[in-house]
């Protein structure tokens, strides 16, 4: 059911101030950025070889990612799979006693559907599920 690693989400205080640092010390080109409200934070996000990297800006002091900010710093903050069925992917973690986060997938960045696993079960890794929500063209 995973397919791929889809992205790298990593946890910075300011995109206007990390994007220049991926295109211009790594060569990178930014795909695009989009505010997800639901979650409070803006994202950027980058192609490396098919892996993309997700840059995660706080929008609020009560974002997750603001709270990640605050105890550990900016840096790398998930990792994500591709899956092609979601809700069968959460079901087998669940099943293998993984505790989850997110019992039903929502809307996230890039036209996607997500999830994703408590750390303490995976250990010390956030861990997300992705797919495109049906329908949609992802555009990152």
């Amino acid at each position: 059911m995973i397919t791929a690693i889809d992205h790298l989400g990593i946890a910075v205080k300011s995109l206007d101030e990390a994007v220049p640092l991926y295109e211009n010390a790594l060569g990178l080109k930014c795909l695009g950025r989009e505010e997800v409200a639901s979650q409070k934070v803006r994202t950027a996000f980058f192609d490396a070889g098919g892996v993309h990297l997700e840059l995660l800006e706080p929008t609020s002091p009560e974002s997750p990612i603001a709270k990640f900010l605050t105890d550990r710093g900016e840096g790398i903050h998930h990792i994500a799979f591709r899956s092609d069925n979601i809700e069968g992917q959460l079901k087998q973690a669940a099943d293998a006693g993984v505790r989850l986060i997110h019992e039903k997938p929502f809307d996230g960045a890039a036209g996607k559907l997500v999830a994703f696993l408590h750390p303490k079960s995976t250990r010390g890794v956030l861990t997300e599920f992705c797919m495109p929500k049906p329908g949609a063209t992802a555009a990152h």
